[in-house]
């Protein structure tokens, strides 16, 4: 917003509002997953094309599943290293830990999106 514009009021007519300058692009089909090492109770994922706007988050909730012991993402050189997700747990498979975190995210996604929808129209 210039100095001479008024209060609310942007470049392109509309309102200066958080929503409309906020820019998220998040594209996770173009994600992809190399399983590089499987253990009884841990996996090593390597991830090509990653966005952390979902790694994140998604480690956040494997950190909340009792049943894992650790989940980390190992970055390395940034031009070298692919990044690597480990998620170890104590019981159950490593696998259905990683799907389970996933299906509770992308529920948390969904019902953050009707919520915008929602209050916002």
């Amino acid at each position: 917003m210039k100095a001479h514009e008024p209060a609310g009021q942007s470049r392109n007519g509309g309102s200066d509002s958080f929503i409309n300058l906020m820019s998220i692009r998040v594209n996770p089909r173009s994600m992809e997953f190399k399983l590089l090492e499987k253990k009884k109770d841990s996996i090593k994922v390597e991830i090509q094309d990653v966005d952390e706007t979902l790694v994140y988050p998604l480690i956040h909730e494997l950190l909340q599943d009792k049943t894992v012991v650790d989940a980390r993402y190992l970055t390395g050189h940034p031009q070298l290293d692919k990044p690597v997700l480990y998620v170890e747990v104590k019981e159950g498979k490593p696998q259905a830990a990683l799907k389970k975190a996933a299906k509770a995210l992308a529920n948390q996604f969904e019902e953050a999106r009707q919520l915008v929808e929602k209050q916002l129209g």
